[in-house]
């Protein structure tokens, strides 16, 4: 395989971004399921809509995406499809219909009986990365639809989150469910065994009657003492990070009910049909996913923000984080080549408008800044109107004013109504500039509901997934992931082993001498 950058599709690709103007002049707003995405201030040009077909052409793209729906090895280094579609197709592909459609009406079920029963006023959440972000986003987001239970999660291995989400609640009416697909996740595992004595300690006899596993890995889970009917099965074709669309989901229906978990997955359903469907052209994961390229690749932007105009979206920030970075933070081509154009942008953010008094001054007068998602609902979910208003008003002004920017002459001008000297206005007008021609993209959802909500993830999965197939890497692996987990494991065995020769260790210096030390006390 050729250098990705030696292609002729990348260096057409690669020009015609460079040559478009950083000020498009033209609307470009893609509708997508119910959601219109502006990629307006995107660099776009004649020139560029052919070269990015001609790029998704070479890299194979739409094989790739039949492949994904079709339940293909795409995960080729696991040798796995990344089936999640099928979790919430409204029919289910053949081979996998039986099993999907039965861990459904399982779950259901197990929510049906407890909610006539009137069980359980508390749910405790365990999982971490993938089992977690999705149903926590989820939760917190849409918590104004329902709330039926108290829903508390714990994923940080740090008994401090435990102990916080345990706190105040009955322990005979708390249920405890451990979303771990290997069922040997260190973090989840630990939080459990919390868990069992707090409920023993609690006055409950038989703890793990109250505990449910959501896992690949049933055997684990029985062994682990939890009841047949209380294990729910997802399988190895489901990627942590898109898990919500399986069982893992269960605090979401616990919590808000099955109509908003199964209205979640419609939305992404919808969203399914249109990146299955819609022209290149049309296409918003699609579109989203060369102007991420386009940024990052060429354009050398190393990280962009995300920042959603709704409180209630702070969670889909670290949701994202985990999406794009752990899926798409890698290298290697899956020829074994390097690949030789930069990937892989860092993700940050935080809801407005708190962002901007946090770092829009970066994002507007730094050297090089970052491109930033702004995410905005058209209508709240309350009655306080100017509120909202200031939202909008404040969303929009800040993508224009990234894009627009502040020339000297405009800066001198303003400063010149108040400082009557020339130099000592030109000396301040110099610190007014703002370079402008900043891309950002606007994603504007109807309003905040659970099928809106199950769009929006999807829209960013297949933007993250055209990525992969651009970039030519794998994104549903994490090997990275896996070497730190294998290194902790083995620190911990040697922070236990207090007795051992502290001068043998297979670290670097730094590393022997804190295990030494703080395996000592």
């Amino acid at each position: 395989m050729s250098a990705l950058s030696q292609t002729t599709a990348w260096k057409s690709f690669s020009h015609a971004v460079s040559a478009s103007p950083t000020k498009p002049a033209t609307l470009r707003i893609l509708r997508a399921a119910e959601l219109e995405v502006d990629l307006s201030t995107q660099r776009h040009s004649p020139a560029l809509v052919i070269a990015a077909r001609a790029l998704l052409n070479q890299q194979g793209f739409e094989q790739a995406r039949a492949d994904l729906f079709e339940g293909a090895p795409i995960n080729w280094t696991e040798n796995r499809a990344a089936w999640h579609t099928a979790l919430r197709a409204p029919t289910p592909p053949s081979r996998v219909a039986h099993a999907v459609q039965a861990e459904q009406a399982k779950l259901a079920g197990f929510v049906e009986r407890v909610n006539a029963q009137n069980l359980y006023r508390n749910v405790v959440h365990l999982g971490i990365g993938g089992s977690d972000w999705g149903p926590r986003l989820a939760v917190e987001s849409l918590a104004g639809h329902a709330g039926r239970r108290t829903i508390r999660f714990a994923s940080n291995v740090d008994a401090h989150a435990i102990t916080a989400a345990l706190e105040g609640l009955d322990p005979s009416d708390t249920l405890i469910i451990i979303s771990s697909k290997s069922f040997t996740t260190i973090e989840s595992l630990a939080n459990a065994a919390c868990a069992i004595d707090w409920l023993r300690a609690g006055g409950v006899k038989q703890p793990l009657d109250h505990f449910v596993a959501v896992t690949a890995n049933a055997q684990a889970a029985r062994e682990f003492g939890i009841r047949e009917e209380h294990i729910f099965e997802f399988w190895d074709w489901v990627g942590g990070r898109y898990s919500i669309w399986s069982s893992i989901g269960l605090p979401i229906a616990l919590g808000l009910g099955m109509d908003t978990l199964n209205d979640l997955r419609a939305g992404a359903a919808q969203m399914d049909e249109h990146f299955l469907n819609a022209t290149l052209e049309e296409n918003a994961p699609v579109q989203m996913a060369l102007s991420a390229v386009a940024n990052c690749s060429v354009l050398g932007y190393a990280s962009f923000a995300l920042c959603p105009y709704d409180a209630r979206l702070r969670h889909l920030v670290p949701w994202l984080q985990q999406l794009e970075m752990e899926s798409l933070g890698k290298s290697t081509q899956r020829d074994g080549t390097t690949l030789d154009v930069a990937s892989s942008p860092a993700v940050w953010g935080m809801p407005g408008t708190d962002s901007q008094h946090t770092f829009f001054q970066w994002l507007h007068q730094d050297g090089k800044g970052a491109p930033v998602d702004f995410i905005l609902c058209a209508k709240p979910d309350h009655r306080h109107t100017r509120h909202h208003r200031l939202l909008i008003a404040n969303c929009l002004a800040q993508r224009a004013a990234l894009l627009e920017g502040k020339s000297f002459e405009q800066a001198l001008a303003e400063v010149s109504l108040k400082e009557k000297n020339p130099q000592a206005a030109a000396a301040l007008a110099k610190h007014r500039v703002h370079p402008g021609g900043r891309p950002s993209t606007l994603i504007v959802m109807p309003q905040l509901d659970p099928k809106q909500l199950g769009a929006l993830l999807a829209l960013y999965e297949h933007k993250v997934f055209t990525e992969g197939v651009l970039w030519g890497i794998n994104p549903f692996d994490q090997w990275g992931v896996e070497f730190g987990k294998r290194l902790a494991g083995d620190i911990e065995r040697r922070l236990d082993a207090l007795g051992s020769d502290p001068a043998v260790s297979p670290y670097d210096p730094s590393t022997a001498h804190w295990v030494r030390k703080l395996a000592s006390g």
